[in-house]
């Protein structure tokens, strides 16, 4: 196939709108991310996490839908914002470093001898990026701050299966910000005082 008829694999737009030689934009690829861990568990590199992650969950954001009824019709609006769970899936290594700190990111979350929490959300809550800061060239980085743990899932042995172990984690998370090459959730949308609403 000729390289010049490449440009009408795509949808025809307006000519003011694109340009008549653009081509569909490559996609994402589901298995090109990296995600790194920081202040989880105590034991350091944290980076056997990274070495050992097998899935991951990219958040979901839902607004709550707030009515105004109005004379004879309705408005609505955006309300508060509410983040799901991510969830991570984890091989469970040889070595034991992965179960380990696991279990010790679970314990500053409550340690489970002594039957004792943490006095502040800070002493155990850790920041999780997806696709991290370094070399290779990045094109999207999710930042995700406040995380704990909310479940901790060991998978079943099973002499039946080749399959690796698993530790599968839910992240519950206060905030994100997402900024795919410089903008994006969380970025300033430049808004002028006018239009900001308080109180």
């Amino acid at each position: 196939m000729s390289v010049s008829s490449l440009n009408k694999f795509t949808v025809p737009v307006a000519s003011d709108q694109s340009s008549n030689t653009q081509n569909n934009l490559f996609p994402k690829l589901s298995y090109g991310f990296r995600i790194t861990f920081e202040n989880f568990g105590i034991s350091l590199p944290r980076t056997e996490l990274t070495k050992q992650v097998r899935t991951f969950t990219r958040p979901k954001l839902d607004y709550e839908a707030i009515t105004v009824d109005i004379y004879n019709s309705k408005v609505h609006f955006a309300g508060k914002h509410t983040w799901t769970d991510l969830t991570v899936s984890l091989r469970d290594d040889m070595t034991g470093a992965v179960a380990k700190l696991v279990g010790e990111q679970s314990q500053k979350q409550l340690d489970m001898m002594e039957q004792s929490r943490a006095s502040s959300g800070i002493d155990y809550k850790f920041i999780t990026r997806g696709n991290g800061q370094f070399e290779p060239t990045i094109l999207e980085t999710w930042e995700f701050y406040g995380c704990f743990l909310t479940n901790i899932s060991y998978s079943d042995a099973d002499y039946a299966s080749s399959e690796p172990m698993t530790v599968d984690l839910t992240i519950r998370f206060d905030n994100a910000v997402n900024t795919p090459l410089g903008t994006g959730i969380g970025t300033d949308v430049g808004r002028t005082l006018g239009t900001v609403f308080t109180g």
